[in-house]
């Protein structure tokens, strides 16, 4: 048996179709342009990266999109009153603070100074208090471009063991949210679970969120079980590996993302689709209040 392949980039694509036509159908109703202010502060080369693959993503379906880019020494105040700006610039719908922040700024309390209707990477209290009580507001991108990928296998996830490997604020956690509202039977394991190969054996829905490279071997791999790599590393050679050697898990499970090119695309997808769901949230509540 070989695994048949989850291909981020061809759901993607669709997403981003989706999202194309609807930018489309706002301009000709004469409907504002989505925005998305992004905010990245230091001179992370990864981040840099994330940020030109979302911003051309942005462009390529017609949301508007600016980056903020601050120097390494900005101080938190300084970030904190550029959040309060984009707050309250009505053509701002969406509001990206890239992740890391450098150490000397404490990430939680801009994450909470984010208004939770342009929250658009979800990690808002309130955004995760609406997940965690069956009712999403606006979702993190990673975890939704999962079960994204999920409903493409076609499979009832009703009742199925999902084991989340990483218990991460950014995928782990949110991700187990995702799997108990998908009406699966959750296991989170992380750097404090003894003996995780007996979780990994036991799931039927295997999502490794780590980002170390093969931390999960894949004879630990339930046959037939459907495998989710989140993990991106980059190794010695120059080449790009996920949490699970792919070539000799494929021989096990009945699905499997590819890494690059599985969960990835779907994070950006996501952020597309969080954006013009965004957009469309704050103008319901302005017609609302007059």
């Amino acid at each position: 048996m070989v695994a048949q392949l989850l291909d981020g980039r061809a759901v993607a694509k669709r997403i981003k179709e989706r999202v194309a036509i609807a930018v489309q159908q706002r301009k000709k109703q004469g409907l504002s342009q989505p925005g998305l202010e992004v905010i990245l502060v230091g001179n992370n080369t990864a981040s840099d990266t994330y940020v030109r693959h979302k911003q051309q993503a942005c462009l390529e379906v017609g949301i508007r999109s600016q980056c903020h880019n601050l120097p390494q020494n900005t101080t938190q105040d300084e970030i904190a009153h550029l959040i309060d700006a984009c707050n309250e610039n009505p053509n701002a719908n969406g509001i990206l603070l890239q992740l890391p922040l450098p150490s000397s700024i404490t990430t939680y309390s801009l994450l909470e100074r984010i208004h939770p209707d342009k929250d658009v990477d979800g990690f808002h209290p309130y955004n995760l208090g609406r997940l965690a009580q069956r009712h999403p507001h606006l979702r993190p991108c990673t975890p939704k471009g999962v079960i994204t990928l999920l409903d493409e296998t076609g499979e009832d996830l009703t009742g199925k063991h999902a084991v989340v490997i990483g218990a991460s604020n950014i995928v782990g956690r949110p991700m187990a949210l995702e799997l108990l509202m998908a009406r699966c039977t959750t296991t989170v394991c992380h750097r404090f679970t003894r003996c995780l190969s007996k979780y990994v054996q036991e799931a039927d829905v295997l999502i490794s969120a780590i980002g170390k490279p093969g931390i999960i071997q894949s004879d630990w791999i339930k046959p037939e079980a459907i495998v989710i790599d989140v993990g991106f590393s980059h190794l010695e050679n120059g080449m790009i590996s996920g949490d699970i050697e792919f070539e000799s898990a494929r021989l096990r499970a009945s699905w499997i993302t590819p890494v690059p090119g599985g969960v990835g695309p779907m994070t950006v997808a996501s952020l597309l689709e969080n954006t013009l769901q965004a957009t469309e949230i704050q103008e319901a509540l302005r017609e609302l209040s007059g």
